[in-house]
Order: C-alpha cells, then structure tokens, then sequence
C-alpha cells in the first residue's frame, strides 16, 4: 500500500492533465464572456443598421 501511494505523488501524467482541464476551463470562461460582450454590443449596431435600411428602397415591403 505504501509504494503504490509513494508512486501516485511521484507521478506526473495525473497532474498535468488537471492543469490542461484548468487551463481550458479558463480559456473556454474568457471566450464564453467576450462573445456574449461583444455579441451584445454589436446586437444593437445590426438593430440600427436595419432599422436605417428599412425607409429605403432596400428595406424590402
């Protein structure tokens, strides 16, 4: 039981995939944040847009 614990601290594979689990956690987390920012923000640039082209010949009706 002691060397099978003593070779689990020793080892390193376990450990660095909880760090490449981590890093992409907050990869995803700062993604997941900018497109619903920017995603927003650019939400109301197409809103006007639409509502410029509607008086014109290309707003379609």
């Amino acid at each position: 039981m002691m060397k099978w614990l003593l070779r689990l601290v020793r080892e390193d594979d376990a450990a660095t995939a909880v760090e490449y689990a981590v890093l992409l956690a907050l990869i995803l987390a700062v993604v997941v944040g900018a497109v619903g920012k920017f995603g927003s923000e650019t939400g109301g640039l197409w809103g006007g847009i639409d509502d410029q082209l509607s008086g014109t010949r290309f707003g379609g009706n």
